[in-house]
């Protein structure tokens, strides 16, 4: 019996670490997608032609 008890803990622990553990990387993937969606359209500040200094 006791051993049946100590069990249910131990997977009740594993199923609050993973709803925390998916919690977590939904945050990130949000994050993510929302840094991307502003930064969506813009370009660089200056043309390829620009990139390097000329030579002397």
């Amino acid at each position: 019996m006791f051993e049946y008890r100590l069990q249910e803990i131990r997977r009740a622990d594993l199923i609050r670490a993973a709803e925390a553990h998916r919690l977590a990387r939904d945050a990130r993937r949000a994050r993510r997608t929302e840094r991307r969606a502003t930064t969506e359209g813009k370009g660089p500040v200056t043309g390829p032609e620009e990139r390097f200094v000329r030579v002397a």
